[in-house]
């Protein structure tokens, strides 16, 4: 998806922001504004030392019917594989399956051919197969579940870059997707420029806050802050540049 689809691009200041945040401020900072479900449910990273962030890019399954089986997989009309060839730089593959994980979404060697292309990474509500390999591709994957079986077995690729339900949380094409070791988040793509800071604020004041609990301070009138711990922690930050 080139940048002129997207309805909104982070500033390069924002996007390593988003590189540095928890999901769980994330969620904080959604929560703020109104948004309740945004964290998807039951998924795991298949390497939890890699970040994810970049801008979704989707695809639909719905369930396989034999009338449709592409047992050839042709690259000329399969769904699945026209998304994995429109994947751009800093994409994130995003993927409904229902959360049916009897078989897999995509395997090792289209995960290969998304690094390739730049994508940022790689989010399904189903199974991958191959899991192993992608220890090699070094592409973030967040997944319900492994499964050895090709995906025509029990999912038909059916559309591409629409709105999308994963895990339970509703992603339209664009919207931003974090991902780090608890989970992925979905940001709605026009807060999330001003989410990527606030988010960014709210850690190093919690950070602040960390310190003075851990030196031994109550939680009262530190967590939350009140103007006494507000104004140490303005005094910590000028202090620190």
């Amino acid at each position: 998806m080139a940048d002129t689809q997207r309805p909104f691009t982070l500033s390069a200041d924002a996007f390593a922001k988003l590189h540095t945040v928890s999901t769980a401020t994330l969620t904080s900072q959604l929560m703020k504004r109104g948004l309740k479900n945004t964290f998807l449910q039951g998924l795991f990273p298949l390497l939890p030392d890699l970040r994810l962030v970049g801008y979704a890019f989707t695809l639909r399954y719905v369930p396989m019917r034999e009338d449709l089986v592409d047992t050839l997989y042709d690259n000329t009309t399969n769904v699945q594989r026209l998304a994995v060839e429109a994947v751009g730089p800093e994409d994130v593959l995003v993927i409904d399956a229902r959360g049916d994980i009897r078989a897999a979404t995509l395997g090792n060697i289209l995960a290969t051919r998304l690094k390739a292309r730049g994508a940022a990474g790689l989010v399904t509500d189903g199974a991958l197969r191959d899991t192993p390999g992608f220890k090699l591709i070094n592409l973030p994957a967040y997944i319900r579940a492994p499964h050895a079986t090709t995906s025509f077995a029990v999912h038909h690729p059916i559309e591409m870059n629409v709105p999308i339900g994963c895990a339970g949380v509703l992603v339209m094409p664009g919207d931003v997707m974090v991902g780090d070791g608890e989970g992925v988040v979905a940001i709605p793509a026009a807060m999330a420029e001003a989410v990527a800071h606030d988010a960014y604020e709210q850690e190093r004041m919690e950070e602040f806050i960390q310190q003075k609990i851990a030196g031994g301070a109550s939680i009262l009138g530190v967590y939350p802050p009140n103007e006494q711990t507000k104004a140490e922690y303005a005094e910590w930050r000028r202090q620190r540049g």
